[in-house]
């Protein structure tokens, strides 16, 4: 999906979309059958509020602020997700000839041009989180710093190395380590920033003890997507050009509407089929129906049916549910992608717009672990989740400022209009 070549990426999810058309979707739909019925008994025998409400308990949230952050997702988040897709569209006509927005084309990169393809040695990576980091958290600075001197960082890509990255707390004491795939991009720079994000919130909670330095799901990104999010300011007021600063502009938006916004039509998706599963087990087909039905709740109908999607056809996309493994082993967990994407945003911009004290109250969050629930975690930055206008404000802060500093440099560019 992240190839230049729309046919091949039209091509690529065809095959995904053919191969899990069959024994996988069936055995999928009989799993998540089975996994759906099982939520619900339990939910009538334990007498939980609501579909999610088991769920909530394990995360430390009310319903009432997840069922707001939903709420607001569908009414201030689709409208900026349909600009952001119609933005792309637009430069992806001029850019790759495209003539048609396909699914395929969601993760398509914006290639203009710019630097953004020059390596950055291990050293200067380095030195970038390191600054970024001291910009809001000195002890945060450290803590990295260390990390890297005690060589807690398995850096490198090499053969025979697991893809990916992520850091491991182990246990207070032994942990964190870092696995990464180094590779001298402005993304592994972002991704270190975000792993050792997770590392600096392990070593600060651990002074909980090791059954309460987890936090909640809900918390657990704080650290990491802040760091990132500093250092991704950072890479972007270095751009060498429009067109560099418009790539990475993009790729960030796609990022964070890939958390928020694909992460709810999932947890829509869920509730459909658990909801329908009360009646009685369910088919592959009937799982096709309610992933495409979220689908278009969040994207819009497909513009060559003469809806007002900026996608021109979902093709390929009905069997791609059967492909993500937390809707059998996790069931409802997917809404805490968006949830700490849009709670990292609105620390963001608390941060810029009240730098003072800010530090202290964010060691003070990331070292309460897994000992203060969401509401109390956010009182001292003066935030309150469960107020009707957070997760729209949150939105239109995080999400939305970066759509209009896109539109913004893309119209310089000549893109749009």
């Amino acid at each position: 999906s992240s190839s230049s070549d729309a046919a091949f990426r039209a091509k690529c999810l065809k095959a995904l979309n053919d191969s899990l058309a069959g024994s996988v979707s069936r055995t999928a739909a009989l799993s998540l059958s089975a996994v759906s019925g099982s939520w619900l008994i339990e939910n009538k025998e334990r007498k939980y509020v609501n579909l999610r409400s088991r769920r909530n308990l394990d995360n430390n949230c009310p319903d009432e602020v997840v069922d707001s952050l939903l709420d607001a997702v569908r009414k201030a988040g689709l409208p900026l997700c349909k600009r952001y897709y119609g933005l792309k569209k637009a430069i992806l006509q001029k850019t790759q000839g495209l003539e048609k927005l396909k699914w395929s084309d969601r993760n398509a990169p914006i290639d203009i041009g710019g630097s953004t393809s020059d390596k950055i040695s291990w050293e200067d990576a380095v030195a970038m989180v390191e600054k970024g980091y001291h910009k809001f958290s000195p002890k945060m600075a450290d803590l990295f710093k260390s990390m890297v001197d005690e060589k807690r960082i398995d850096v490198p890509a090499t053969n025979g190395k697991k893809g990916g990255a992520y850091c491991a707390g182990a246990v207070p004491g032994v942990g964190p380590f870092q696995l990464l795939n180094f590779d001298g991009t402005k993304q592994d720079v972002a991704t270190l920033a975000h792993e050792s994000g997770h590392g600096c919130h392990d070593i600060l909670a651990y002074s909980q003890g090791y059954l309460q330095y987890h936090p909640p799901l809900t918390l657990a990104e704080t650290a990491s997507i802040f760091g990132e999010m500093i250092v991704f300011r950072d890479l972007l007021s270095q751009s060498s050009s429009k067109e560099e600063e418009l790539t990475l502009l993009m790729s960030k938006t796609d990022d964070i509407l890939n958390s928020v916004v694909r992460q709810c039509s999932f947890d829509r998706f869920e509730e459909l089929v658990h909801t329908a599963r009360e009646k009685g087990e369910l088919s592959a087909d009937e799982m096709v129906k309610y992933w495409m039905q979220a689908l278009r709740e969040y994207y819009g109908t497909e513009a060559d049916d003469g809806g007002d999607s900026p996608f021109d056809s979902y093709d390929d996309a009905s069997h791609l549910w059967s492909y993500v493994p937390h809707f059998h082993h996790v069931p409802f967990y997917v809404y805490s992608y968006a949830f700490a994407d849009l709670v990292v945003g609105t620390l963001y911009n608390n941060y810029v717009q009240n730098r003072e004290g800010f530090e202290g109250r964010l060691i003070d969050l990331l070292s309460a672990g897994g000992t203060k629930d969401f509401a109390d975690a956010l009182a001292p930055f003066g935030l309150d989740p469960t107020s009707p206008t957070f997760w729209i404000d949150a939105l239109n802060a995080h999400l939305g400022e970066l759509v209009n500093e896109a539109e913004k440099v893309a119209k310089e560019l000549g893109y749009v209009q």
